[in-house]
């Protein structure tokens, strides 16, 4: 496959977080805000999904539709960081000015995703 280099660390970076999903599930479940039910589950589906979008970045037939995934994905996942934000036990004692720069990193990550539709 001959893609963009870019490409490849997109894809690198989805694979490895997706897979992190399953080293340290207890992380995951702690940042998903108390409204949403069955935390294990839903850290579950979104580790295989940012896997398998990530995988799917390296094939050019499905490059379209994993980024518009990963679109979704990073929406989705939105309330898990705002969260983080505002709730110091999820915030994990991450100093307050990166839980406030993820916020706009994920507008950054959608544009980038944006790039290949």
């Amino acid at each position: 496959m001959n893609l963009p280099w870019h490409l490849y660390v997109m894809a690198l970076l989805y694979i490895l977080a997706g897979i992190n999903h399953f080293r340290v599930p207890k992380m995951y479940e702690r940042i998903i805000p108390p409204a949403f039910p069955a935390r294990r589950a839903l850290v579950i589906l979104s580790g295989v999904a940012e896997v398998v979008l990530g995988v799917m970045l390296l094939f050019p037939a499905l490059t379209k539709w994993a980024a518009v995934g990963i679109i979704i994905l990073l929406i989705v996942v939105f309330p898990a960081n705002v969260y983080m934000l505002t709730n110091t036990k999820a915030g994990m004692k991450i100093p307050k000015w990166i839980l406030v720069a993820r916020l706009p990193l994920q507008l950054a990550l959608i544009y980038w995703a944006w790039l290949y539709i």
